[in-house]
């Protein structure tokens, strides 16, 4: 990983844009109800999930991303009033990355669907060590490394985050309107039928 520019956008194109830098970015596989509702829910989880119901996500920081094409297609979803930013491309419902409500939390976990490649082929750049989180929701046991592999990830997220709030890169995100916590697209809460029928597609953890 380095400051070689990684490509993103939407399936159809419509959307464009690029990590400017890999650096420090992890490579996680998340199995929650929540990433798996949410595929559910944009109308394409062959396509997001993998056979035990993981999301491959790189984790990184809203400043390393800009959008140079498209920007007007960025599209929020939020599973319920209380849960994090959804992003996605309205032109063709490609999932882009998660947020939280608050852009002082700068973290995003981009979904490997914008990526530009399958999610195996992501293990070249990020490397194939990665941090699986929310296990238990996965249909099969899953075997992943250790648990102090996680909590160390899981602490440099945090560290890089603390960092940026320091710094100031924070406000540099394409996610929010300059000098605000206002998104730039007006996110959308799903509707209790919306959301009961997200998650009953959630297939149960054996």
């Amino acid at each position: 990983m380095g400051q070689t520019p990684h490509k993103i956008q939407c399936r159809c194109g419509q959307l464009e844009g690029e990590l400017t830098s890999t650096v420090g970015a992890m490579h996680l596989a998340c199995y929650c109800r929540d990433c798996q509702a949410y595929a559910h829910a944009l109308g394409n989880p062959g396509q997001v999930l993998d056979e035990l119901g993981g999301t491959d996500v790189i984790a990184t920081l809203q400043h390393r991303l800009r959008f140079t094409k498209g920007a007007d297609s960025l599209a929020c979803l939020m599973l319920s009033r209380q849960g994090v930013l959804r992003w996605y491309a309205s032109c063709c419902n490609t999932p882009i990355g998660n947020t939280a409500r608050d852009p002082r939390l700068s973290y995003i976990g981009l979904v490997h669907t914008c990526m530009g490649m399958p999610a195996a082929d992501l293990d070249k750049e990020f490397g194939t060590n990665r941090v699986v989180v929310n296990k238990k929701d996965a249909r099969k046991p899953k075997r992943d490394a250790s648990s102090a592999s996680a909590l160390f990830a899981i602490w440099r997220i945090i560290g890089s985050v603390v960092w940026a709030r320091l710094n100031g890169s924070w406000k540099k995100s394409p996610f929010f309107q300059p000098g605000s916590t206002r998104p730039v697209a007006a996110p959308r809460v799903l509707s209790q039928e919306e959301r009961e029928q997200a998650y009953e597609a959630v297939l149960p953890a054996k």
